[in-house]
């Protein structure tokens, strides 16, 4: 990724009368990055890129494209380009033409429009497809003609709003990785909105989640997703057990008081009083469930080697073991009791629904391996719950 700033949104508020689509926002987009806009219908995303594009004029802020200020200017004195849901392909013209109206707009030579759009065509992967009209192509191909005929100006910075959004799902999936290949081939900065969580922490190296026009958070994929920094980040970015209750001992692991029930997880940096109501989010692929009684030890995935070592203590480790007896051996991991409510096969994976003894209810997903266990997990059967604190963020709002 080249250094320097593309895109650089000094608090920048966009109202409409008296509704505020975008409330003061700052964000600092780098050169050759790709960067996802993400949140839900509304949040404002889409007015922000019309303002980077000049579409919209920001109320207040400022707006600066690789050091100069831009915000007042309209679109056609940007150097950017924007690509749109519904590709706005010219019908009557073949794709060569429509890759080719830009740089004829701008009195480019015929031999240099015409090397151009053949380049621009063999970086979307379409040499053979010039004389077609847009009739004639799929959605897919509709979509690399409408990127083909944006990146043939070359411009210092690709808008894209929900271009993939008119795509089936198998079709979308794959134009994902192609975008990812495209920006990486010619290094242009890419500045995306999408309201797919998947999309952007497929394609993004940052990604800016916003909400009510604010901006919610600010970071990479895997930050976005292992460490929100508020409930609305948590939930919207995937699938979140949320479980409130009382901080009741800080700490390196911090413990919450949930009903009669203790259960651990980490202040990610935050300053938790003793008594104070938290939110303790969890993913679902993080939480481990083990039926109560005994198992066979080959039968047991995430088996704690050293915790055994500690159960035993070195002697000749049996056949069997009681869950809850080795559970308590591992000492850096909430362990509660609770009923399975519902258990749904999905293929990849298992869901289960369990209300734990505190009286919470989670949402556990394990992979599918094979016989995971002696007995098949069940609607109405006892199991242990548990999972790393380091997997659990203690959340405020």
């Amino acid at each position: 990724m080249a250094s320097g700033i593309a895109v650089d949104l000094r608090q920048i508020t966009k109202k409409f009368g008296t509704f505020t689509a975008v409330d003061n926002i700052s964000l600092h987009i780098q050169e050759g990055e790709f960067f996802s806009l993400l949140g839900p219908s509304g949040c404002g995303k889409t007015t922000t890129l019309r303002m980077i594009a000049g579409f919209e004029l920001p109320t207040s802020g400022e707006i600066y494209l690789h050091g100069d200020p831009v915000g007042q200017l309209p679109p056609f004195k940007r150097d950017v380009n924007t690509v749109f849901q519904n590709y706005a392909l010219f019908p009557h013209l073949t794709v060569a033409q429509n890759v080719a109206f830009g740089l004829q707009m701008k009195q480019v030579s015929a031999s240099e429009i015409e090397r151009r759009v053949r380049e621009a065509l063999e970086m979307v992967r379409l040499p053979d497809v010039a004389d077609r009209r847009p009739r004639q192509l799929s959605g897919g191909m509709k979509q690399r003609v409408a990127l083909a005929r944006a990146l043939v100006n070359r411009p210092k910075v690709l808008l894209l709003d929900e271009p993939l959004g008119a795509l089936d799902l198998k079709l979308r999936k794959a134009m994902q990785f192609e975008l990812k290949q495209i920006q990486q081939q010619v290094g242009i900065t890419f500045v995306y909105v999408t309201h797919d969580q998947e999309e952007a922490l497929t394609m993004s190296d940052r990604i800016a989640v916003m909400n009510r026009g604010l901006v919610q958070q600010v970071g990479n994929p895997r930050t976005i997703y292992e460490h929100p920094q508020n409930r609305f980040v948590a939930d919207f970015i995937g699938e979140t057990n949320f479980v409130e209750g009382k901080v009741a001992q800080k700490g390196e692991v911090t413990t919450i008081q949930v009903g009669q029930e203790t259960l651990q997880g980490t202040a990610d940096g935050r300053d938790l009083q003793a008594g104070q109501t938290v939110f303790l989010a969890i993913r679902p692929e993080k939480i481990n469930i083990y039926p109560q009684g005994q198992l066979a030890l080959q039968k047991m995935d995430y088996v704690n080697r050293d915790a055994l070592a500690k159960l035993f203590n070195g002697r000749e480790l049996p056949e069997t073991i009681d869950v809850g007896h080795y559970l308590a051996a591992e000492t850096d991991q909430s362990i509660v009791r609770g009923t399975i409510e519902d258990a749904v096969y999905i293929g990849t994976d298992t869901r289960y629904r369990v209300t734990l003894e505190a009286g919470a209810e989670v949402i556990a997903r394990v992979q599918n391996f094979g016989d995971r266990y002696d007995i098949p997990l069940k609607s109405g059967d006892p199991v242990y719950v548990h999972w790393a604190p380091e997997n659990a963020q203690l959340l405020t709002e």
